[in-house]
């Protein structure tokens, strides 16, 4: 999905609920904070007045310092995303103002951020006696083009294990979705990977890596992928796969554990994002996997509904239409309606989808009335994307910041 950084492209009843829980939020912290953060995170790029509102707040919590709050995470890298021009004074003030220089997720947004007020903060960050901290300032200025990576490569080698699972899950994680860094940073991103254990992990380095045109990661995973245990040899499979570029996925069937290991979320969490991944391809072999996820009927968790979504999209399964319509009217779980609304938009029933989400902008669930007016925007400036891509489902409906 391209991002959208100027106009006014959602309807004015959400964008005012939005500022006027991002007003209250910013004066005393809601038990529902997560939810509003992750909603704010997808929808301020769509809003002219949603970032006006989002950048109002920021200032107050960088005055307080309140960088640990999901409010901050959310509207910093929003803003930094799209490289608004509020973002540089933000960034400057909040690389400075602690220890910490702002956390990860300023550093993250300073990567995005092209505003030369961040400059000078980012450089006296890379000479933080925290290597983690130094090594992301790096990361923001080669992004930033600002310096040639050797610093990097030197203080990659020095942090502990704990810090780079953190920045995988915060800022590596939203880099490996734009072309954001030069050829320099491969050797530092190198080190990190050869230290790297999770697989899904090191998938997302690699992707970065392959995206500075370094051709290292796709070697190394096409030897993995001839040697080894059957298991290992289909993962690596998949890993070549993903960092490839290729339409023709591997004919190696998908299992629920492999799914689970390629995430770069932590095993135990059972993300089957790579699952979606392969379904947007058309993958036969991932067809019965599918089919078990959206067994249930009614669709009662989020993995069914995306599920149902590609089945009936792509694998002919038009009964699950039906059950898709179901959930967006009467599901138990007032979050799951909207989700199932956006599904049949991306399974190609738009009429549906647009007439179901209309008396849901409204919702007491925020999520679904985020959805409801992402599909009214996407019917009235007629959108030819999907609308639940997986940052945007990330964000909408677990709440998820990076």
């Amino acid at each position: 999905m391209s991002i959208r950084a100027t106009g006014e492209l959602l309807n004015h009843a959400l964008v005012d609920r939005l500022t006027a829980d991002m007003a209250s939020a910013v004066r005393r912290r809601p038990a529902h904070e997560v939810r509003l953060a992750g909603v704010l995170r997808a929808l301020t790029q769509y809003s002219t007045a949603l970032r006006g509102a989002v950048a109002a707040g920021m200032e107050t919590l960088v005055r307080r310092g309140s960088y640990d709050r999901s409010l901050y995470m959310a509207g910093i890298r929003a803003l930094g995303e799209i490289d608004d021009e509020r973002a540089g004074t933000l960034l400057s003030k909040a690389l400075l103002s602690s220890e910490e220089a702002g956390g990860m997720a300023t550093l993250c947004a300073a990567s995005f951020s092209r505003h030369p007020l961040a400059a000078d903060p980012l450089a006296k960050v890379a000479t933080s006696r925290h290597p983690h901290l130094a090594f992301l300032a790096e990361v923001a200025r080669a992004a930033r083009g600002e310096c040639d990576g050797t610093h990097m490569t030197a203080i990659a080698p020095k942090i502990k294990e704990s810090h780079r699972i953190t920045m995988c899950e915060r800022v590596f994680v939203p880099l490996s979705r734009f072309d954001r860094l030069p050829a320099t940073v491969a050797p530092a991103l190198a080190i990190l990977r050869d230290a790297e254990r999770h697989l899904g992990r090191w998938l997302v380095l690699a992707q970065i890596a392959t995206r500075c045109s370094d051709p290292a990661p796709l070697a190394e995973a096409r030897d993995r992928s001839k040697a080894g245990p059957s298991s290992a040899r289909a993962a690596w499979s998949f890993v070549a796969w993903a960092l490839s570029g290729e339409t023709e996925p591997p004919t190696a069937r998908p299992t629920a554990e492999l799914i689970a290991r390629l995430s770069d979320r932590p095993t135990a969490d059972r993300d089957s994002a790579f699952l979606f991944r392969l379904a947007a391809v058309r993958a036969p072999t991932c067809r019965s996997m599918l089919e078990n996820t959206a067994k249930s009927a009614p669709l009662e968790e989020e993995g069914a509904i995306r599920a149902a979504c590609f089945l009936v999209k792509d694998y002919d399964r038009k009964d699950l239409r039906d059950a898709l319509i179901v959930t967006a009217k009467t599901a138990k779980r007032e979050d799951l309606r909207g989700l199932a609304m956006a599904a049949l938009w991306d399974a190609g029933d738009k009429s549906t989808s647009f007439a179901l989400a209309k008396p849901v902008s409204r919702s007491r669930s925020l999520p679904t009335a985020a959805w409801a007016g992402l599909i009214q925007a996407a019917h009235e400036h007629q959108w030819d994307h999907q609308l639940m891509d997986e940052p945007t489902f990330r964000r909408l409906q677990w709440g998820w910041l990076e």
